[in-house]
């Protein structure tokens, strides 16, 4: 049987062109900055400089930098346009920033694409799978993709955490919209990346599954994955996101701790809640910002 590969279901794994599709297969897995000699992780996993995104005249994300080290959980919020969407696709490889440079786990997104691309997984909320591919054959195709390693192991373990040992031979159209959105889930953890970017991950989930989904982000950050999630469910972003960046119009307004964007929102009283805190950052004339926190220098 010949397999047809969408580009919509390339963006949706995070994968790249077929062109790059075919050199995953063929590229040694080396180079890659995720763990020190002794194992532990090193650098920042997520390095954005000057991002600029052009559309026309129109600016859809505007000088935006930050960093990310391993086991952070960035909360990605703002209003309906603020550039959040376009912000993760061209940090995932996507689309082409206009300006600015991204670097993951070391890798510069633009010129070194395939051993960037080896170290991250984008999983947005619209699941697209293969309509004749089982559950299993998934997990089998991004394994001979990403050359997994002892991949019947990890995809047994996975389908057990998220709740699909039992769909292993169903096809998708067998499958509940969140079961769907499970899979392609499965398929993005599989090669064990050191950044994923969620675009509203609990979409279609029920609340057993919405406990379940939460705790599979936080074993991620606990191994040590970097990791963005974008969403506007702000009880989600307060439960399980160290970090928080607010974007509006393009721009970046907040970033820091939960405690300092309160801070820097809530006036002299310091107790506003994160939905009062997101009205206040999206919708008044935003404050000055608090000075950046104190990171650890990236070992060289």
């Amino acid at each position: 049987m010949k397999l047809k590969i969408e580009e919509d279901d390339q963006e949706d794994w995070g994968l790249a062109s077929l062109t790059h599709l075919r050199a995953l297969r063929r590229r040694p897995q080396n180079g890659s900055l995720r763990e020190s000699k002794h194992g532990q992780p090193r650098g920042f996993m997520v390095q954005v400089e000057g991002l600029t995104k052009l559309y026309g005249e129109f600016t859809a994300v505007n000088d935006l930098s930050f960093s990310i080290q391993p086991g952070e959980v960035v909360g990605l919020v703002g209003p309906n346009g603020a550039g959040k969407t376009t912000t993760l696709r061209c940090l995932a490889g996507i689309i082409p920033p206009s300006r600015g440079t991204v670097r993951v786990a070391g890798h510069d997104l633009k010129t070194d694409a395939i051993a960037a691309k080896r170290q991250l997984a984008f999983l947005t909320d619209e699941p697209r799978l293969f309509d004749y591919l089982t559950v299993w054959q998934h997990l089998n195709f991004v394994a001979r993709i990403y050359q997994v390693a002892d991949y019947e192991r990890i995809g047994a373990t996975l389908l057990e955490e998220l709740e699909l040992a039992g769909k292993r031979d169903a096809l998708p159209g067998e499958l509940s919209r969140g079961m769907k959105q499970k899979l392609v889930i499965a398929c993005g953890l599989l090669h064990s990346p050191g950044v994923i970017y969620f675009d509203e991950p609990l979409t279609g989930l029920d609340p057993y599954g919405i406990r379940k989904m939460k705790d599979t982000i936080l074993k991620r950050a606990r191994d040590g994955a970097a990791i963005i999630i974008s969403s506007h469910l702000l009880h989600l972003v307060q439960e399980i996101c160290s970090r928080l960046l607010i974007l509006k119009n393009g721009r970046k307004i907040a970033d820091g701790t939960l405690a300092d964007v309160t801070r820097q929102f809530s006036g002299q009283t310091g107790d506003a809640s994160l939905e009062e805190i997101f009205f206040r950052a999206t919708t008044d004339p935003v404050p000055p910002p608090l000075p950046p926190p104190v990171l650890p220098a990236a070992s060289p």
